[in-house]
């Protein structure tokens, strides 16, 4: 009688599982079948920046997948304007039942068609997966009643009165708005798999709160870290550096909103002091940018401003400190504060002096000038103790760091959202930040490991500081991977009229991985196929409207950031980029602008969009070509083993 081998500790515990014969053949063949199903569809979002109107579209839509279902299964029996009618009560059920409920003369013969029409689009979203998946997935209440009407296709004459009964009943105790909102939930679950967000969820945009509930709640997703999540990851951990400039980015872009109403950030210790501070001073250069004129009135537009231009020199001050306390940052020429000549009001850049087109600096001792004032010591305090003790920051920023990451390579793809910092002869950049100098791969694997203890540790008073000093680097620093530029040029652009200064230099990395051969060697470095393997990441808006394509080193790079940002439209000429995944290939659609939902579901608009791209398989692939299909194959592999324990008496079956 053979012996077990080096395994016989899992397979015991194993055992406890599967007791018997009988249990482990049936697991077996489960699994195995599953291995034959057509791979789900995954989709890749990239800096959402609190965009969570076309954000919500899009996941409503699955970037037109449930468009192109409706489209293969109706196409030949009803008109283009019931397709798109359908569409979209798929999209936002409840509103467009409203809509329907008022002008409809008929409503028992519409809930009828409609009905049968909704089971057929489940049908078809939902064939690629097991019986018991689709029914894991299915709203409460009605998850048993849509169970069957599902698997009741082509059943004889008796099974389709039953099917008709369903139907009938459900209209008839006025249960078929409830049932519609279910159903179409369903149908949206089962259109993507799985979700990939390439960086950048918070900043610019108004509701980056209302995306984070979004995505907390998503059935299943990875986020791969950009340098505004490293910021705000920063703030909720109590670097004030970081809690600075996220206050001044919500000032710059009109979003108080987000941290007062969304986050129970208390702004008024900062408003009462801008107020009184810069009474005098118009802050022209500080007015803010998508500023909703319907929300506020005039005089809070310039409180706004005041409120910007306060917390900008705070910012200033405390990188500045942050600066002088690590030198290994590199930081020296973002000490400008101490360059100024505040009689002449210029300052002093690359050996050239610029003059100043603001000059009112009341809270700067030019003696001490990245020293906080007492009133600003103050109010920094009070952020500090908002921001750490907001419950609804830290579960968003809990849930960002448990689910996220600097990189992830996900059935043979690379995701990240900035860069693999190279030099310019395409080598990968050695960075001495840290003890020991380090690139590539090993740079970013050891980026995320502080990233992650930064947060971890964020309330250990004896904890090493180090790492939370670090998040501001990721947000701005030369050689973070997040942000991948030079520099940060933010005092430029308030104070000096001067637009070369205002350029932000990209590492090389941007221009290096148009070409084929670097994006094969940054494969080797993260162990992909590259023949199989694509790069996809966001972070620099593409200019389209230039001339600039989304589609690089001959379709090896696919930049999926195409300007999700209202503030970025008039740069890219589009609304943002996504991109799926699905058993027949890759498809990368460029959105134009998503106007509002109350629209969409008025007019039946959907997301326009134009395939860039569509990266047909030369065969359809299943789940065993995918990083799942691999686990479940050594699962196999390991119960075969247990079933031979068991068959051999080497395990004894329980029963």
């Amino acid at each position: 009688m053979s012996e077990l081998n080096g395994k016989d500790a899992y397979l015991k515990v194993l055992s406890r599982q599967y007791k018997n014969i009988e249990q482990v053949s049936e697991e077996i063949i489960n699994l195995q079948a599953i291995l034959n199903l057509p791979k789900g569809t995954e989709l890749f979002l990239s800096d959402i920046h609190g965009e969570y109107g076309s954000f919500s579209h899009i996941l409503n839509n699955g970037s037109g997948i449930i468009k192109n279902k409706i489209e293969d299964i109706f196409n030949n029996q009803i008109i283009e304007q019931e397709r798109r009618a359908l569409a979209t009560l798929i999209y936002y059920p409840e509103e467009k039942l409203a809509l329907i409920k008022r002008k409809e003369n008929n409503l028992s013969e519409w809930y009828s068609i409609t009905l049968y029409r909704l089971i057929e689009v489940a049908i078809e979203v939902s064939s690629k997966y097991t019986r018991s998946k689709v029914r894991k997935a299915m709203p409460k209440g009605f998850d048993y009643i849509i169970d069957e009407l599902l698997h009741l296709q082509g059943c004889g004459p008796d099974k389709e009165k039953y099917y008709k009964q369903i139907i009938k009943s459900i209209i008839e105790l006025d249960r078929a708005d409830e049932f519609i909102v279910a159903i179409s939930n369903l149908i949206k679950r089962m259109a993507i798999d799985h979700l990939h967000v390439i960086g950048d969820i918070f900043d610019r945009g108004p509701d980056a709160k209302k995306v984070m509930d979004t995505l907390v709640n998503f059935h299943s997703l990875d986020i791969q870290w950009g340098n505004h999540d490293a910021l705000w990851i920063g703030a909720a951990s109590g670097n004030k550096a970081c809690i600075a400039n996220v206050v001044r980015i919500c000032s710059r872009y009109d979003n108080i909103d987000t941290l007062e109403d969304g986050y129970g950030i208390n702004i008024r210790p900062l408003a009462t002091f801008a107020i009184e501070t810069y009474k005098d001073d118009d802050c022209n250069n500080f007015y803010p940018k998508n500023y909703d004129y319907h929300k506020y009135i005039h005089t809070d537009e310039k409180t706004i401003a005041k409120v910007h231009k306060a917390i900008s020199i705070i910012q200033f001050k405390l990188e500045g400190q942050l600066i002088k306390k690590h030198p290994e940052y590199q930081m020296d020429d973002r000490l400008l504060l101490d360059k100024i000549d505040y009689k002449k009001g210029k300052v002093k850049i690359n050996d050239k002096w610029y003059d100043l087109i603001d000059k009112n600096f009341p809270t700067i001792n030019p003696e001490e000038p990245y020293k906080l004032t007492r009133e600003e010591k103050e109010i920094m305090e009070r952020l500090y103790d908002s921001f750490k003790h907001s419950e609804t920051l830290q579960k968003h920023i809990s849930f960002l760091c448990s689910k996220g990451s600097v990189y992830k390579c996900f059935n043979s793809n690379l995701l990240f959202h900035g860069c693999i910092p190279m030099d310019e002869e395409g080598e990968f950049l050695k960075v001495n930040i840290f003890e020991e100098e380090l690139a590539g791969k090993r740079y970013l694997d050891h980026i995320e490991k502080v990233i992650n203890k930064a947060y971890i540790e964020r309330d250990n008073i004896l904890g090493n500081r180090n790492e939370i000093d670090f998040l501001w680097y990721c947000w701005c620093g030369p050689k973070s991977p997040l942000f991948g530029k030079e520099k940060a040029a933010t005092f430029e652009r308030y104070f000096i009229d001067d637009k070369e200064l205002h350029k932000e230099t990209k590492n090389p990395y941007f221009i290096l991985s148009e070409n084929e051969e670097i994006c094969n060697k940054i494969f080797k470095e993260f162990n992909l196929n590259k023949d199989k393997s694509h790069i996809i990441n966001g972070h620099i808006p593409v200019k389209e409207k230039d001339g600039e394509k989304p589609i690089k080193a001959n379709g090896k790079l696919l930049v999926i950031d195409g300007g999700f940002a209202k503030s970025y439209r008039e740069q890219t000429g589009r609304s943002g980029y996504t991109l799926t995944y699905n058993s027949y290939g890759l498809i990368l659609a460029a959105n134009e602008p998503f106007d509002s939902k109350a629209k969409a579901i008025r007019e039946e608009l959907d997301i326009k969009y134009d395939v860039m791209i569509n990266a047909q398989e030369t065969e359809r692939k299943s789940v065993a070509d995918t990083d799942i299909g691999k686990e479940l194959q050594n699962e196999i592999d390991n119960l075969k083993e247990l079933l031979k324990a068991y068959k051999e008496g080497l395990i004894k079956e329980k029963f």
